[in-house]
C-alpha cells in the first residue's frame, strides 16, 4: 500500500469549501470578496484573551507587510503558514516525490487535502514558539473568566487556541475567496495589509509619517532653517520625519511594475476550425507574477525566527551563530542572512549602523543573492505548479481548438514554440523582481511597507483589475462564459 492510499481517507475527509454550482454573478462574488475582506480586518483588531499589554516582540517583525495578520490579534500568525506549506509542497513536488497528477480528480482531492493538513501543521509549529518562548507573547500570571481561574500555563494553552483558530480560520477565508470571489484570499489579505500601512504612512501627522517635518513646520515647531541644514536635509531625505527618497521609490516602483506588467513577447494564434479567427498568447516579462516573492521571503522569516527563538532559548549561542540587540540580529551567521529592511541597515558611512563596512557588504551580497537568485527558483517552481509551463500551456491551446500559424496542429509542435519563451523569461522575471524588492529595501518606502510588500500590493491590484475586467465582460456577454468553460 502507497503511501496515496494510506492518507487517503483522512485527506478527502479534509473540511472544504464547496464549489459554486454554475455560474456566480459578478456583484456576488464582490460582496463575498467585500465580506472576507471587512472580516480580516475585524479579527486583526481582536487582541489576544490572556496576554499581556506591551513588551511582546514580533517574530515575524519586518516580514510583517507580506505576511499579513497582525501582531497580538487573533490572525498573530498571519499567512505565514499557509505560503509555508506551499514551499513544502513545491519542493516536494518540484523533485516528484509525490507522485500525485495534478491533471487526476482524484489526485486533486488528495494534493488540497495535503495541503490544509500541512498548513494546520505549520500554524502548530508557528504558534507554539510565539506563545511558550519567552519574550514574544508575554501571558498574564493568572486570568479570571466566569468564575473559572487560570494559571500561567493554562492561560498560554489558550492563547495557543486563539491562534490556531484564527490560523485555520484564515485558511478559509482565503478558500472562500478563491472559489466565491475574485482573485484569491492571499492576495486580498497583503493587499489590506500593504494599503493600510500606506495611508497611514502618508497621513498621520505624527513622528514617522510622511508629513510628520511639514506638519511641524506648519504649526510652527519647527523652523525652516533647521530643515534645510545638512542633518536637518538628511532627515528630510531618508528618514520618517520627511521621506522624499522613499516617496520617490515608492511612486517608481509602481510605474515600473505597472510597466512591467505590459512587457510582453505575443505569440500569435489562430482557430484550427474557425476561420478568421485569431487571438494572441501573451508571455509576459513578470510571467510568474510577484508572488513567488512570498515564498522567498518567508523562507527568510523562518530562517529569523529561528535565530530569535534560539537567541531567547539558548543563553549559550555562540557569537559565531548569532549576536542580537533587542531582539535583532547585529552579528554572526543570522546577521548575514537578515534582508536589508531600511536604508539606516547599510549606510555605514552615516553611523547608522555599528557593522564594519566589509559585514554590511556581505549581507547586501547576501541579500541580493538570496533573492534574485530565489526568485528566479521560486518562479520556476510557481509555473510549473500552476500549470503555466510548456507543456501545460501547449495543452491548453490545443484544447482550445488554437494553433500557432504556419506549424502543425500538435501538442508537441506547440510545446516546443512555447519552450522558447517561457523558461527564459520566468527566470528574468522572477531575477527581475527579486532585484527590484532589494533596492526598493535599500532606498526605504512610504509607511515601511518593504519592497517586496510595494511590488506584491501593486502586482496583486493590477491583476485583480484585470479579474474584475474579464468577470464585467463575462457578465456583460453570456456566450463568452461557455467559449472559455467558466459556466
Amino acid at each position: 500500500m502507497g503511501w496515496k492510499e494510506a492518507a487517503e481517507p483522512v485527506l478527502t475527509r479534509m473540511p472544504a469549501v464547496q464549489r459554486p454550482e454554475g455560474h456566480v454573478p459578478f456583484k456576488r462574488k464582490l460582496a463575498w470578496t467585500a465580506g472576507i475582506l471587512v472580516l480580516y480586518f475585524f479579527l486583526t483588531n481582536i487582541s489576544l484573551l490572556g496576554m499581556q499589554s506591551g513588551g511582546a516582540n514580533d517574530l515575524f517583525g519586518q516580514f510583517r507587510a507580506i505576511l499579513a495578520g497582525s501582531q497580538g490579534s487573533i490572525l498573530q500568525v498571519g499567512i505565514g503558514p499557509i505560503v509555508t506549506a506551499s514551499i513544502v509542497l513545491q519542493l516536494l513536488g518540484g523533485a516528484n516525490l509525490l507522485g500525485l497528477d495534478t491533471n487526476d480528480p482524484r489526485d486533486q482531492v488528495l494534493y488540497q487535502g495535503l495541503q490544509k493538513v500541512l498548513v494546520v501543521v505549520m500554524v502548530a509549529l508557528t504558534g507554539l514558539p510565539m506563545v511558550f518562548a519567552s519574550g514574544f507573547l508575554p501571558a498574564q500570571q493568572s486570568l479570571s473568566i466566569g468564575g473559572l481561574q487560570f494559571g500561567q500555563t493554562q492561560v498560554q494553552l489558550l492563547m495557543f487556541l486563539q491562534i490556531f483558530a484564527g490560523g485555520v480560520l484564515l485558511l478559509y477565508m482565503d478558500e472562500v475567496v478563491s472559489k466565491w470571489g475574485v482573485g484569491s484570499g492571499i492576495g486580498l489579505f497583503i493587499i489590506a495589509g500593504v494599503s493600510q500601512r500606506l495611508v497611514a504612512g502618508f497621513i498621520q501627522p505624527a513622528q514617522g509619517g510622511f508629513f510628520y517635518n511639514w506638519y511641524m513646520i506648519l504649526t510652527g515647531q519647527m523652523e525652516v532653517g533647521s530643515v534645510v541644514s545638512t542633518d536637518g536635509l538628511s532627515t528630510l531625505l531618508m528618514t520618517d520625519g520627511g521621506m522624499i527618497i522613499p516617496l520617490l521609490t515608492t511612486l517608481l516602483i509602481f510605474g515600473i511594475v505597472v510597466y512591467a506588467e505590459s512587457v510582453r513577447v505575443e505569440i500569435p494564434l489562430s482557430h484550427a476550425r474557425v476561420k478568421g479567427a485569431r487571438g494572441r498568447f501573451p508571455v509576459k516579462l513578470i510571467y510568474a507574477s510577484v508572488l513567488p516573492m512570498i515564498l522567498v521571503r518567508a523562507l527568510q522569516a523562518n530562517i529569523q525566527m529561528l535565530g530569535q527563538i534560539l537567541n531567547s532559548q539558548w543563553a549559550g549561542m555562540p557569537s559565531a551563530l548569532g549576536q542580537y540587540t533587542e531582539g535583532e540580529a547585529v552579528g554572526g551567521f543570522f546577521y548575514y542572512l537578515a534582508p536589508i529592511y531600511r536604508p539606516q541597515d547599510w549606510m555605514w558611512w552615516t553611523g547608522a549602523v555599528t557593522q564594519e563596512a566589509w559585514q554590511v557588504l556581505i549581507r547586501i551580497s547576501v541579500d541580493l543573492t538570496f533573492m534574485i537568485v530565489g526568485g528566479a527558483i521560486f518562479a520556476v517552481f510557481w509555473v510549473e505548479t500552476t500549470d503555466m509551463g510548456p507543456e501545460a500551456t501547449a495543452q491548453q491551446i490545443q484544447n482550445s481548438g488554437m494553433q500557432i500559424p504556419g506549424f502543425r496542429q500538435n501538442v508537441g509542435v506547440i510545446e516546443k514554440v512555447m519552450e522558447r519563451y517561457i523558461p527564459q523569461v520566468t527566470v528574468i522575471g522572477g531575477a527581475l523582481v527579486g532585484l527590484l524588492a532589494v533596492w526598493a529595501n535599500m532606498l526605504g518606502t512610504i509607511g515601511s511597507v518593504t519592497g517586496t510588500g510595494l511590488l506584491l500590493a501593486v502586482s496583486i491590484t493590477y491583476k485583480l483589475y484585470e479579474e474584475i475586467a474579464e468577470e464585467q465582460m463575462m457578465e456583460m456577454h453570456p456566450m463568452m462564459r461557455q467559449m472559455f468553460g467558466k459556466d
